[in-house]
């Protein structure tokens, strides 16, 4: 009797996940009898839908395919939008709306009890002819997976990385495919649904830096939770979310602004955190060059600083961000560890005067060379990306084991690097926050931490107003009012 290649298993074989053909991903979506939508494409060609009807089975499946690539068309049918714009989140999720109550109006219920109705869009502009400008778009899914249920929805925001139109053509179709399968296949594990966005694609080939899950089956999705798995996933390089808790587009929130960014665990944040924002804060709108209306402040967490013994501990990151958005906040999670990669990250949405925040300890940790070895030009060619745009540093002072406070006239860097720190500190490229609470000085998150988890008596008052609070109200950072019962 013969025995299938199939079955035969190997010592040392290891699992290996089985990924669907796109083919495959389209014909089973096509073949289910209730699943029934529109597709909507604007930008790119209708590179989405052609893999469904390439793939045989189509016509249960496809309501209507369209491209509204003319603006007056595009406006006729889905508004004018209030900023002009056409590759917006507002104008896709216009076209999402729109589509479905088409399908709702045109399709009777009495009719069609068990259909599933979705809709698909897109509106991209892909890589400009000159190539200076590789492209971006909005994609997004409206959808049912009970009939006469309520609609769930997903929209990313991607920016294509390949330098030829035809090839971004390409990657959207087939990111459309992976999103419209995921919805309908994988959305009771939204993280999984966000991985297997890349199916058959690679990360030089797209990024996506926004996703938003609403709807009844994304009641318990938490968007900045999402958010952090983009950046844990390489799949973008740095995600921002606002005082709502709602994710935001970089691009949209940075663009030309004046930025005055903190770098911190914020673990918990502290009256010694809030002391230099206010300060700097007040020190960087003194600035010539920087106007208050346009300026944004943004507390910044790397993502190593989320690591707990090698892994991101989400419950940790959610506490963080619960209390920096309760403070009015905007923040961002990155993957740089080196400064000069986020002033580059900012410089890429905008020219205007920036500002870094910082403690004596990370500025002296900027003077260390170690960091900087994988750069072909070390420490030069990081302090040139670093210093060389409109960039000032707000140095927050710090008192050291004998009572002595280090600021930016007697700190020591190594005696290699002491003549380059004079340049940058003569040059005004350095400036001291004089202007502190000396008793915040003695505050330090790791000890605050240790005291909220310990019960320790007293470190309410080392946080800011209303923030001990929530830590009690929502037991956050280990907090555990048992812990207090059995001290009494």
């Amino acid at each position: 009797m013969g025995t299938s290649e199939s079955d035969i298993k190997l010592k040392g074989d290891k699992v290996i996940e089985q990924i669907p053909s796109l083919k495959d991903k389209a014909l089973r979506i096509n073949l289910n009898e209730n699943i029934y939508g529109t597709f909507a494409e604007i930008g790119a060609g209708q590179e989405t839908v052609r893999h469904f009807f390439r793939s045989g089975g189509s016509s249960g499946t496809i309501a209507k395919a369209m491209s509204a690539y003319d603006k007056d068309f595009s406006d006729a049918i889905y508004g004018i939008e209030d900023d002009g714009r056409y590759v917006t989140e507002s104008r896709l999720k216009n076209m999402l709306s729109h589509e479905v109550e088409l399908i709702e109006k045109r399709l009777s219920r009495d009719k069609h009890p068990n259909k599933l109705f979705f809709s698909y869009a897109n509106t991209v502009s892909t890589i400009d002819f000159a190539k200076q400008f590789k492209g971006h778009g909005w994609v997004g899914i409206k959808y049912q997976v009970e009939a006469e249920e309520e609609y769930n929805e997903i929209t990313l925001h991607i920016r294509f990385k390949e330098n030829d139109a035809r090839l971004q053509q390409e990657t959207l179709g087939v990111l459309g495919v992976n999103l419209i399968y995921g919805a309908f296949y994988k959305y009771n594990d939204p993280k999984k649904l966000l991985r297997y966005l890349y199916d058959h694609l690679d990360k030089d080939q797209l990024e996506i830096d926004t996703i938003n899950f609403s709807g009844p089956r994304f009641v318990n999705v938490d968007n900045r939770l999402m958010s952090l798995q983009l950046v844990k996933n390489g799949m973008t390089d740095a995600v921002m979310f606002g005082p709502d808790g709602q994710n935001i587009l970089p691009a949209a929130i940075l663009y030309k602004k004046n930025i005055l960014a903190l770098r911190g665990s914020f673990r918990p944040v502290t009256q010694v955190n809030m002391d230099m924002y206010e300060k700097s804060l007040k020190m960087f709108l003194e600035e010539s060059k920087v106007d208050k209306d346009n300026t944004l402040v943004v507390f910044e967490i790397t993502l190593s600083n989320l690591r707990s013994e090698g892994e991101i501990d989400e419950r940790d990151f959610m506490d963080r961000a619960q209390l920096l958005c309760s403070l009015g906040q905007t923040v961002m999670i990155s993957n740089f560890q080196e400064y000069y990669k986020v002033v580059e990250y900012f410089a890429s949405y905008t020219k205007a005067r920036m500002g870094l925040a910082m403690g004596v300890n990370n500025l002296v940790d900027i003077f260390d060379e170690k960091y900087y070895r994988h750069l072909s030009g070390g420490i030069l060619e990081a302090f040139g990306k670093l210093f060389y745009r409109d960039l000032k540093v707000f140095l927050y002072p710090m008192e050291d084991e004998t009572g002595e406070i280090i600021t930016s006239q007697n700190l020591k860097v190594h005696p290699r690097m002491k003549e380059l720190y004079k340049f940058f500190a003569y040059n005004g490229k350095v400036v001291d926050i004089t202007d502190f609470d000396k008793g915040h000085l003695k505050i330090f998150s790791r000890e605050v931490l240790k005291m909220i988890s310990d019960a320790t008596p007293g470190w309410e008052k080392l946080l800011p107003e209303g923030i001990a609070e929530i830590i009690k109200k929502y037991e956050l950072f280990g907090y555990d009012p048992k812990k207090i019962l059995q001290k009494v």
